[in-house]
């Protein structure tokens, strides 16, 4: 953390009041449910976006970043307008304009960033920018904002300004997650509980294989979807798809007047459920009966939600003909990356014939690496 310091310094020409850190983040089980106030099942990456903060009086915003060739990114806090166009920088302007917007007194910030979460790999590296930024800038100006109120400033950043309609779980999974654990968030109510996730003592690993490619597809159909689900809500009368209980799931689906919902709702109310059996399979010890339940709910997600892609797919079937316990994709899907459940003993093998099934069909090597439960967001320097 002490390079980030220095390039703050370098950059800058004086030193930052301190050094903050916020993780990506995997979602265990639990996809396309938190804007539909249902559950999810994330867990904090060991993978960080790192910012060198100081605090300025003159209603200055300077940004910059490590990572993207560029200059210092210069804007006034008091002209800071939702759905500017200022590309990466709009992630922590927008969280500078959610503060204030909450009536936080913000008066300026000189601000260096640098980021190891993948981009595009659907491990939320914007989640991880805007908390690390709010986490900072609470801290030097000194906000009375819990862990949970941080979570919601980002997340507001993120829709009101940046212009993304997600939901609550992967700010709050980057603020709130801790080490060797996942979380258990109900988006509901916000109540949550850490669950023990050790898998080294149950000889497993969780591999994340990010797949490298992104699909245009994408881009519009978390929108699309979120409205799908809503549509259903107002079919079946109830405020949101949380209040469907799954035991009435197929007698509700037959009161929805387009196929397209109809699958829609079928996802969330089961992948809600999907979550629910494994905390309690986690609960009880069984560490390996996750995984055909992760399989099962990547169907759920290629099939009725489909938000799956030829590369994803790819993934799951290989992984798991080649002996892993379960896989499915994880995040907003169209590309980025696949969760894959495996015994230590067979690592070796299931990445081997990953990365052949990626090079027979001509496509990039897929970049694999464990997802290690760790802590949220902190202060490191």
């Amino acid at each position: 953390m002490s390079d980030v310091a220095a390039a703050f310094r370098e950059l800058y020409g004086y030193e930052p009041e301190g050094v903050w850190a916020a993780p990506g983040r995997v979602n265990l089980i639990g996809e396309y449910t938190d804007f539909n106030e249902g559950l999810v099942m994330p867990l904090a990456l060991p993978h960080t976006a790192v910012a060198a903060v100081s605090r300025r009086t003159d209603g200055v915003l300077r940004i910059h970043s490590a990572d993207i060739e560029g200059p210092v990114v210069e804007l006034r806090t008091d002209e800071l307008e939702p759905l500017s166009g200022a590309g990466w920088a709009a992630y922590p302007a927008g969280v500078v304009w959610a503060l204030r917007q909450a009536g936080h007194e913000v008066t300026g910030a000189d601000i260096h960033l640098t980021s190891t979460v993948p981009t595009g790999a659907g491990l939320s590296s914007s989640a991880a920018l805007e908390v690390v930024t709010a986490l900072a800038l609470r801290d030097i100006f000194q906000l009375p904002l819990s862990v949970e109120e941080l979570a919601s400033i980002a997340q507001r950043a993120e829709n009101d300004f940046v212009g993304v309609p997600c939901g609550i779980m992967d700010q709050t999974a980057s603020a709130c997650c801790t080490e060797g654990h996942v979380l258990h968030l109900d988006a509901r109510d916000l109540s949550r509980r850490q669950i023990p996730f050790d898998l080294p003592a149950h000889g497993l690993r969780l591999l994340v294989v990010d797949t490298r490619v992104k699909h245009a597809l994408g881009d519009g159909a978390y929108a699309e979807r979120r409205a799908g689900c809503e549509q259903g809500a107002r079919e079946l009368g109830v405020r949101t798809l949380r209040e469907v209980p799954f035991a009435r799931l197929r007698s509700v689906l037959g009161r929805l007047s387009s196929p397209t919902v109809r699958d829609y709702v079928r996802h969330v109310v089961s992948d809600n459920e999907r979550v629910e059996r494994v905390a309690a399979l986690l609960s009880a010890g069984d560490v390996r009966g996750v995984g055909p339940v992760l399989t099962e709910g990547h169907a759920s997600l290629r099939d009725d939600l489909r938000v799956s892609c030829a590369e994803l797919d790819l993934v799951v079937s290989t992984a798991v003909s080649s002996g892993a316990l379960g896989a499915r994709m994880t995040g907003g899907g169209f590309g980025g990356s696949a969760i894959v459940l495996v015994e230590e003993a067979a690592v070796g093998l299931v990445t081997k014939a990953l990365v052949t099934a990626f090079e027979d069909v001509g496509l990039t090597r897929p970049r694999v690496f464990d997802a290690v439960p760790s802590e949220g967001a902190r202060r490191v320097g």
